[in-house]
């Protein structure tokens, strides 16, 4: 496939993932374990504001207000942000390039509003890329097909333009039911070879402006 666009997902991939968790201190450094806040706050509520049917600090200051009242929703989201934040920056020059190329690339990723705007804003993510598509703002998340489909919508793309970088295979699975290319990354590989064996062609710059 010749790919117009690719399309990749943050956590695990652009964010990798610290040993235990962006949690593991939290106990530590905050007070707070994190199985009450599993419990009480990301099982009962998390599906809700990550597709944007609630906000972050409408669902998680209450929680926070009974199970721990020293802290406030904005400190533990300013905590979790930062600590969730690791980027790979061998992965994203290896991005800089093919973009520097001429091919475009988005960020399709599963995030409730306020940490998307981090990752775009203050991590600079806005610089890197050249839109943002993420579940809260489109209602949908990965592997719902309408996620795929809202993508398509947004950017004018057809399916066969676009490939998705993922680390689940469930997520790479379904891009590539909707008829999109689907590449699986779990950090062992260059990004080159990742995209070659998922069958990409990396066009000129000419080839690969936008739609």
């Amino acid at each position: 496939m010749a790919l117009k666009a690719l399309m990749v997902d943050v956590d695990g991939v652009i964010v990798t993932t610290r040993p235990g968790g962006w949690a593991v201190d939290m106990e530590t450094d905050l007070g707070l374990p994190i199985a009450t806040l599993q419990a009480h706050f990301f099982r009962p509520h998390w599906e809700d504001v990550a597709m944007g049917r609630a906000a972050l600090h409408e669902r998680l200051a209450p929680v926070l207000a009974e199970h721990a009242p020293h802290l406030t929703s904005q400190a533990l989201a300013d905590y979790w942000f930062a600590k969730d934040s690791l980027l790979d920056e061998g992965l994203l020059a290896d991005l800089a390039a093919l973009r520097a190329g001429g091919l475009r690339l988005h960020l399709a990723t599963v995030q409730e509003h306020q940490r998307a705007a981090y990752l775009w804003d203050v991590l600079g993510l806005r610089d890197r890329f050249d839109a943002m598509h993420y579940a809260a703002d489109i209602g949908f998340g990965k592997p719902d097909p309408r996620f795929f489909a809202a993508v398509e919508a947004r950017t004018g793309y057809a399916p066969s333009d676009l490939l998705l970088l993922d680390d689940r295979p469930v997520n790479v699975e379904a891009a590539r039911a909707a008829g999109w290319g689907g590449a699986l990354w779990d950090g062992t590989e260059r990004l080159d070879a990742v995209l070659r064996r998922a069958g990409a062609v990396i066009p000129s710059a000419a080839s690969a402006s936008p739609p």
